[in-house]
């Protein structure tokens, strides 16, 4: 559908640095990301629990069915646990912290990661009673949708729904065993005896997908309107041998690939999508990596069709291939207007394994463009995950608690709800849309590291409760962000992705949240006696019809010991739209809600245009 640009005034701000364009801190927003996991527990919370303004939930689940489901995941806003984004969200994480546990470890952030793995694992394991039983559902959305609660208040329906050989769910079944077989390698070293339980499951699971197909949403039809498997199940087929393979180096599942690549769509889907439901990019990408390792064998000209494929989708994120993603005004990978950043993250960590698989095997990638180094692929990536940091038009983070503009009112209902340990008074299932849904002000708890929705074609973005499309945020944006910021915190790798996953050993967890980093500048020291010192440069580009737009990002800093005041900027050779700033007549000057610039802080505007960086100077100014 046609939709006409409409660009929202960008929010400026008095900065507290780090928080500027072009420079951010990917160890913090890696911490804050993982403790999100912890505001999304259900069941009986640990002694070591940081998110302090949760308490236990959903601790008769399963009990109807005489079965124990407590635990896992709320998978969004909500108070419901949905099987497959929860698996799904536990196979990225784990994939995220094989290819990348040494950088979370020399982050001090290993530990976390991998409780936050095992809080899904144990509850998958609780999940799968019988080799052809598995429990993919407990609530549902629809009574859960009629009541605003924190997950402590609970009073909607709680119902287990399972998948067994009479009701098959081939990709719910393969999704899950992919998870197992991941967070198998993930506990290898650590706790091998975990790790083989969950080896031991994987198998039961892939055999159940195997061997009594079908689709789960036709045997758990709650789930249609929430997470509808659009794709079938061959992907997940595909996706499940593929991590059994790397989990066990069982030849079954290599063979599996190589055989059924044609027939299930492994070799003949080009992708340029990638999430919890369509798993093709992720397939292509695992056998690509397979292939470059050597060990294709008799199937090496099936998996070279995998690997074209995998090719087409990482092309087309750079712009270099025959179907390419669309993007924003800003730059963002743009899919769908309901919870794009789904797209983005698991996008962009599919082009950083991809990249450091190339440059392990001393490859190329190669475009219908032609021939493209592997660092565009990590540029990318790099540029995705700024902009979701607040590297964008609106300055705004897309992650709850990270720098100094982020979403305020986000559509969760235990973040938006004062927590049950400063009120325990009960609230009922519709008192909380009356009291707190359509209450216009902040979250009384800060859900720390979540990824909200994000903004919509036209970088646009509404923080309001009401709006979740954009403001709900999902454990599934988050599962792969793992991956990318440990690897652009580290800088380098320094070490080949091609050789076996070795998933060191964590140190001990504190009980206690470590302090988090503090804050560097990037800006350069002051070159002339002006009290005003202005840093340009340009934060992105990229090509829309035939012409290449840049976006830059320019700094103003008051150095000197007054207040700056009555300020006006002459800008010239500027052809495109402005955020931040004033217009009045020729010149620039604050925005309508800033009058004046304190000592030492700073400012930041942001402007578009398909040109060389526009002239930009003090006209006049007070100092008081």
């Amino acid at each position: 559908m046609e939709k006409s640009m409409s660009m929202a005034p960008l929010l400026l701000m008095v900065l507290c640095l780090p928080f500027a364009l072009g420079w951010h801190d990917y160890n913090q927003a890696l911490s804050k990301s993982i403790l999100f996991f912890e505001a999304q527990r259900s069941g009986y919370l640990p002694h070591n629990q940081r998110v302090t303004w949760r308490a236990n939930s959903g601790l008769n689940d399963g009990k109807a069915s005489g079965v124990d489901l407590v635990g896992g995941y709320y998978d969004a806003g909500d108070n419901v646990k949905f099987g497959l984004p929860m698996a799904f969200t536990i196979t990225m994480m784990s994939w995220s912290i094989i290819e990348y546990g040494k950088p979370m470890a020399a982050n001090g952030e290993l530990g976390h990661a991998m409780e936050a793995v095992k809080w899904g694992t144990d509850y998958l394991i609780k999940a799968h009673p019988e080799p052809y039983v598995l429990y993919g559902e407990v609530g549902d959305g629809n009574t859960d949708h009629y009541c605003w609660q924190r997950p402590e208040d609970m009073t909607t329906d709680r119902h287990a729904y399972r998948i067994d050989p009479s009701n098959p769910g081939s990709d719910l079944a393969g999704e899950t065993a992919a998870a197992m077989a991941a967070a198998s390698i993930v506990f290898r070293r650590s706790n091998p005896a975990y790790s083989s339980e969950l080896l031991h499951h994987a198998y039961q699971l892939f055999d159940f997908a195997d061997k009594y197909k079908g689709k789960y949403d036709s045997s758990i039809t709650v789930a249609q309107k929430y997470y509808r498997s659009v794709s079938g199940y061959n992907d997940e087929l595909l996706w499940a041998a593929a991590w059994l393979y790397q989990a066990s180096n069982n030849q079954y599942y290599l063979n599996y690939l190589g055989k059924n690549g044609d027939s299930m769509g492994g070799t003949g889907w080009a992708m340029t999508e990638f999430g919890w439901d369509v798993k093709y990019a992720g397939v292509q990408t695992l056998v690509a990596k397979f292939l470059m390792q050597g060990k294709a064998g008799m199937h090496a000209p099936v998996f070279e069709r995998y690997h074209q494929k995998a090719e087409h989708f990482m092309c087309s994120l750079i712009g270099k291939g025959t179907r390419n993603v669309q993007k924003t005004p800003g730059g963002l990978m743009f899919r769908q207007r309901w919870n794009n950043m789904q797209f983005v993250t698991s996008a962009s960590f599919l082009a950083t394994v991809y990249s450091d698989y190339l440059v392990s095997s001393r490859g190329t990638l190669r475009c219908a463009a032609g021939n493209v180094a592997p660092t565009q692929l990590l540029s990318f990536a790099k540029s995705q995950v700024d902009y979701l940091l607040g590297d964008n038009p609106r300055g705004t983070s897309y992650m709850v608690g990270y720098g100094n503009n982020f979403p305020r009112q986000v559509h969760h209902r235990g973040s938006s709800i004062v927590s049950i340990k400063v009120d325990s008074k009960f609230i009922a299932c519709r008192q909380g849309y009356a009291g707190w849904y359509t209450r216009k002000a902040s979250d009384p708890n800060v859900l720390t590291g979540a990824v909200v929705g994000g903004p919509d074609a036209y970088d646009n973005f509404a923080d309001e409760r009401d709006n979740y499309e954009q403001t709900e945020p999902a454990t599934y944006n988050n599962a792969p962000l793992f991956g990318i910021l440990a690897r652009l915190g580290s800088g380098h790798s320094g070490y080949n992705q091609l050789l076996p996953e070795a998933v060191p050993v964590p140190k001990p967890v504190a009980a206690k949240p470590k302090a988090e980093p503090k804050a560097k500048s990037t800006l350069n020291p002051a070159t002339t006696s002006s009290p005003i010192f202005i840093q340009q440069k340009m934060a992105t580009s990229w090509n829309e019809k035939g012409r290449t737009y840049y976006r830059y990002s320019i700094l103003m800093t008051n150095k000197s010991s007054k207040t700056l005041k009555d300020l006006k900027l002459s800008i010239s050779k500027l052809y495109g739209p402005i955020w931040g700033l004033t217009k009045s007549g020729n010149s620039y000057g604050f925005p309508t809600y800033l009058n004046s610039l304190p000592a030492g802080k700073s400012l930041e505007f942001v402007y578009i245009h398909a040109a060389s960086p526009a002239d930009v100077s003090v006209s006049s100014y007070n100092l008081a």
